[in-house]
C-alpha cells in the first residue's frame, strides 16, 4: 500500500468524500457495515473492526475479528473503508473502534516532522503523535511497504536497480499510484527531496491493487507503487527498487485502537495475532485470496487455525 494531526473537521470532509462500499465474508457475525461516512457510535460491548481498501488490509482486519470472537468479544466489521484520511476520522469519532495500520506511514501522517527511520524507533514514537483516544498495541514483525516497481525489461533498459538510479530518466516516464501519493511526503515529494527523481507523468491508479498491477503489466506505466509483499512481484518477475536513503521508512504491521476498547481481552488476543504474523504470512495469504480467490475471511480463520489462535 502522513503528517501533521488534522482537524477533525478536516478529516470529517475527507471521510465524507473518501468511504467506499464494504465488502463482508456473510457470517452473519462479521458480516460488514456499511460505512457510508456515517458517525453512528459502536455499541460499548461490541468491537467494529475496520480495514482500509486494500486486499492485506482487509485480510488483517478479518485475522482481528476473527481472533476476537474466539475470546468472546462481539464484533462487527466495516471494510474497504478508504486510505488513512478516510478511516482515522472513524476511529475519533466511534464508528470504528479498530484497525490493521503500518506504523511508518502512520507515523509520518500524524507528524510529519517524525525522522524515526527504524522499526523500534517508529514505534516508540507512535503514542506521542496519536489523538487523544488513540492506542496502538503490540506491533508485529511482519512488514509491508510501498516500493516503486518496475518491469524486468525496464529495469534492463535504464540500467535500473536503484530509486536513485531513476534520476537521470524518470522524466521521460509515467509513475502509477493512488492520489495520495502526489502530497505524502514519502511519495512524489520524497522521489524529489530524496533521489532527485520526477517523473514525467503521474497516473491515478490504486494503492497497489490491480489497477496499479495492470497498468504495469500492460505498460500503461513504466513505474508503479506496489506493496514489497505483493506476489506477483515474484511471479511478474518485476523489480522492486532498492531504496538506500529510507524514503519508505520501516512499516510493521500494528492493531491502531480506541483505547476505551482495548481491554485486557482484546489486547491479548491481538497482541497473540501480531507476536504470530510474518511477512512471508503476509505474501501467502495474498497469494491465497489474490491468485487463488480464496475468501479473505476463510483464509483469516486457515491462518489463525494454524497458529492455534483460534
Amino acid at each position: 500500500m502522513l503528517r501533521t494531526k488534522m482537524t477533525l473537521g478536516v478529516v470529517v470532509a475527507a471521510l465524507a468524500l473518501a468511504v467506499t462500499a464494504c465488502g463482508g465474508s456473510g457470517d452473519p457475525t462479521t458480516a460488514s457495515t456499511p460505512s457510508g461516512g456515517s458517525k453512528t457510535t459502536a455499541a460499548a460491548d461490541t468491537i467494529v473492526v475496520g480495514s482500509a481498501n486494500f486486499q492485506e488490509n482487509v485480510i488483517l482486519a478479518n485475522i482481528y475479528a476473527e481472533a476476537l470472537k474466539a475470546k468472546g468479544v462481539k464484533v462487527t466489521t466495516k471494510l474497504n473503508i478508504g486510505s488513512r484520511e478516510a478511516y482515522l476520522p472513524g476511529l475519533q469519532d466511534g464508528s470504528i473502534d479498530l484497525i490493521p495500520d503500518y506504523t511508518g506511514n502512520l507515523l509520518l501522517f500524524l507528524d510529519k516532522t517524525a525522522t524515526a527511520v527504524s522499526s523500534d524507533d517508529i514505534y516508540a514514537a507512535l503514542p506521542a503523535a496519536l489523538p487523544s483516544g488513540l492506542s496502538v498495541l503490540d506491533k508485529s514483525p511482519a512488514e509491508d511497504k510501498d516500493a516503486i516497481v518496475v518491469s524486468k525489461e525496464t529495469a534492463a533498459k535504464y540500467k535500473l536497480t536503484s530509486i536513485a538510479d531513476l534520476a537521470p530518466v524518470a522524466g521521460k516516464l509515467t509513475f502509477g499510484g493512488p492520489p495520495e501519493m502526489k502530497t505524502r511526503s514519502y511519495g512524489v515529494p520524497g522521489f524529489k527531496k530524496n533521489y532527485g527523481v520526477v517523473f514525467g507523468t503521474y497516473k491515478t491508479l490504486d494503492a497497489g491493487g490491480p489497477l496499479s498491477e495492470n497498468a504495469l503489466k500492460n505498460g500503461q506505466v513504466d513505474a508503479a507503487d506496489i506493496f514489497t509483499t505483493d506476489p506477483l512481484i515474484k511471479k511478474n518477475e518485476w523489480i522492486a527498487l532498492e531504496d538506500p536513503k529510507n524514503n519508505f521508512i520501516a512499516q510493521n504491521v500494528v492493531p491502531l485502537i480506541n483505547t476505551a476498547k482495548a481491554t485486557d481481552t482484546v489486547k491479548t488476543a491481538l497482541n497473540a495475532v501480531s507476536a504470530q504474523i510474518t511477512t512471508q504470512d503476509l505474501i501467502d495469504l495474498l497469494t491465497k485470496v489474490v491468485q487463488e480467490k480464496q475468501d479473505p475471511n476463510a483464509a483469516a480463520k486457515e491462518w489463525l487455525t494454524s497458529k492455534g489462535l483460534i
